[in-house]
């Protein structure tokens, strides 16, 4: 996030100070951007892994601390929530065997924190949300003791002074709930992709994230369930989105940009667009400041580390964001932050390979698309892929009018499957790597099977002769013996 935060207040005075330090870190980014050769190199890729921790009942367990102090790996990091932790993979090259290296050390992940958690008692949950959490889980004394989340829930609850209103409707149940505390935030865990390009890419990359990230959302679901409600196949998306909504306003009144969107159009020129906008319309919700003069450091020749910059677009969540990271002599990449945590290794790595390789061909004809293809309906397709996943019909720029046509997204995804191949090979991703992972999205084709399917049946089917409270317990512990399996989720049995 830029800083460590060891305060958990700050003055009126320190943010427009910090508002200041925003501006300079804006302008050294932009003379930064403009230096010839600044972060070209070959494309790389990272990703973050967030779980949740359950006990031997399948419920949240808060101990997250105890986990980090276990593991004694700096890839090991505390998240908002006492009962989530999150792993940090080492970036690899994108050419070669990438996503293999990302199976790999997610598999290594994952022993290593199950091993953690079982020496207090608990046990790993990589899923998005975990089916059994219930309302009283989701309070202040679950957030994780540490400065920095103290900090952000004070910021936050500068702007948002009204409790927090869910109103989330799934093809058959729906939920309407309130809460006072920033905890239900914590409810979600993602698997977070990093892609490492050059700037003078940058737009037409970051574009084609953004066509491409509807149909990987849709294909990657895992979370159906929360709160003992059977709702969107992603229900992270509407949760998150909500829980910053901030106060209700009267109908008709104009309303502020979220916190947590999908976007505000397409990107013109670069990253520092995207970093400007996020500067303009969204005040700071954290006020720490470093003593480093940005454009000094620009002058003389040097990478700047725009400490305040990267803080504050830490505390803005969308759905895919532009980082800018001052090591290894300066770079930038695309986040790709919409996809969920789970099921296993090879599903994770399968839906990242399917994502970035359709963003890099579709970058190479972006900007013959974007005229046919208005970006509301990019946000359009971002919010039904979450709604009703492989069941979703989403709109496609057609190559002759009228433009965007509907399709079912089974038929789109297998129509784009050879550019998700193509956009891998232009990667330098190595052949047979490139058809073990998309064999892997083709089989969820064809079994229909993702991690929200296999929950959505499974839960109907537990369903049958039990409350929904055991139900979900044992479909949680159905779903992490089969994570042990280590097999992709198109090949699990369905629970009895």
């Amino acid at each position: 996030m830029g800083f460590a935060i060891e305060c958990e207040r700050f003055t009126d005075e320190e943010f427009a100070r910090f508002r200041g330090r925003l501006r300079e870190n804006l302008e050294a980014l932009r003379v930064l951007l403009q230096r010839p050769g600044f972060g070209v190199g070959p494309e790389s890729i990272g990703a973050e892994m967030e779980s949740s921790i359950v006990d031997d009942s399948a419920c949240v367990f808060p101990i997250n601390t105890s986990v980090v102090e276990h593991c004694q790996d700096p890839r090991v990091t505390l998240e908002l929530v006492a009962f989530n932790v999150e792993f940090n993979l080492t970036p690899v090259p994108a050419a070669g065997r990438p996503f293999a290296a990302l199976e790999s050390e997610l598999e290594f992940a994952i022993s290593l924190l199950e091993r953690a958690c079982v020496r207090e008692g608990g046990h790993l949950a990589p899923i998005g949300i975990v089916p059994t959490l219930r309302t009283p889980d989701l309070v202040d004394s679950r957030i994780t003791q540490v400065p920095r989340y103290r900090a952000l829930i004070n910021g936050v609850s500068r702007f948002q002074a009204s409790p927090v209103r869910l109103d989330i409707h799934g093809p058959n149940e729906a939920l309407q709930v309130q809460s006072d505390t920033l905890a239900i935030e914590g409810s979600n865990t993602s698997f977070q992709v990093h892609l490492r390009i050059d700037p003078d890419r940058y737009a037409a990359t970051y574009n084609a994230a953004q066509l491409a990230t509807p149909l990987a959302l849709a294909l990657g679901a895992n979370s159906p369930i929360f709160l003992e409600r059977l709702l969107w196949d992603e229900t992270r998306v509407p949760l998150f989105k909500q829980a910053f909504v901030g106060r209700r306003l009267p109908p008709g009144e104009w309303r502020p940009a979220v916190r947590v969107p999908f976007g505000h159009g397409w990107v013109r020129k670069g990253m520092h667009e995207l970093l400007a906008e996020a500067v303009a319309l969204f005040p700071p919700v954290l006020a720490a400041c470093g003593d480093e003069d940005p454009v000094q450091v620009v002058r003389d020749g040097g990478v700047p580390e725009l400490g305040e910059l990267r803080l504050h677009q830490g505390t803005i969540w969308q759905w895919n964001r532009a980082v800018y990271d001052p090591s290894a002599g300066g770079h930038v990449r695309v986040e790709f932050r919409a996809l969920p945590a789970g099921p296993t290794p090879v599903d994770m790595a399968a839906t990242a390979a399917f994502m970035l390789g359709l963003t890099i061909d579709l970058r190479e004809d972006i900007d013959a698309l974007l005229p046919a293809f208005p970006f509301r309906y990019a946000e359009h397709n971002f919010y039904r892929a979450a709604q009703r996943g492989l069941d979703a019909r989403l709109l496609w720029p057609s190559a002759g009018p009228p433009s965007p046509v509907e399709r079912p997204v089974v038929p789109l995804i297998q129509e784009l499957l050879p550019r998700a191949e193509s956009g891998l090979a232009r990667l330098g991703v190595e052949a047979d790597e490139r058809q073990r992972y998309l064999g892997v999205i083709q089989a969820r084709l064809d079994s229909m099977t993702t991690g929200a399917r296999w929950l959505r049946r499974s839960l109907l089917r537990l369903d049958q002769g039990r409350s929904r409270h055991d139900a979900l317990e044992r479909l949680t512990h159905d779903y992490l013996d089969r994570v042990k399996s280590r097999r992709p989720v198109h090949e699990w049995a369905e629970v009895a």
